[in-house]
C-alpha cells in the first residue's frame, strides 16, 4: 500500500555555496596577479637625433674629446693615455680641462668597444666633478 499517495517528492536544488566559493577564489587570484602588472613597466625617455647639419668649423674650447677604440685605448684630445685606475683618468680629464669650469665630455668609442670602457670614461668625468656628457654617433647617408 502506498501511503504517501498525496505527498510530493522533494526537488533536487542547487547548492550555491560552493560555486560562491570557487568564483570568490578566482576573482581573489585575478586581482594579485593583476596589480603587478603596473610594477613591470618602467617609464624611459629614449634620446633623440636631429639630422640638422654641425658646423665642425666652429672653436669649441670648452670640449673634452675622449675616444675610445675596440681594443679598450684611451685618447683625451687626440692625445693617447695610458692609466692604471680611475683616479688616475680622472686626473688625465683634470689636466685636459686646465681649469675650464665646466667642460662637456664628448665620448667617441667604437661599435666593438666594450661598455666597461665607456663606462670607465663615464664614472672618471663624475669622480672629477664634470657632468655634461655626451657621445658621437656616425650617421649612415644612404642616398
Amino acid at each position: 500500500m502506498n501511503f504517501q499517495r498525496g505527498k510530493q517528492s522533494d526537488e533536487p536544488e542547487i547548492n550555491l555555496v560552493p560555486m560562491i566559493d570557487v568564483l570568490l577564489v578566482i576573482l581573489i587570484f585575478l586581482v594579485v596577479t593583476t596589480t603587478y602588472s603596473k610594477f613591470a613597466e618602467l617609464e624611459i625617455t629614449l634620446p633623440q637625433a636631429s639630422d640638422e647639419e654641425v658646423d665642425k668649423n666652429i672653436d669649441k674650447p670648452n670640449n673634452i674629446d675622449i675616444t675610445v677604440n675596440a681594443l679598450g685605448d684611451y685618447t683625451i684630445n687626440r692625445i693617447p693615455i695610458k692609466f692604471s685606475s680611475i683616479e688616475s683618468l680622472r686626473d688625465a680629464l683634470l689636466f685636459a680641462a686646465k681649469d675650464q669650469p665646466d667642460p662637456f665630455i664628448i665620448i667617441s668609442a667604437d661599435a666593438k668597444a666594450t661598455h666597461q670602457s665607456v663606462i670607465t670614461v663615464m664614472e672618471a668625468a663624475r669622480l672629477a666633478g664634470y657632468n655634461k656628457i655626451t657621445f658621437t654617433t656616425e650617421t649612415n647617408n644612404a642616398n
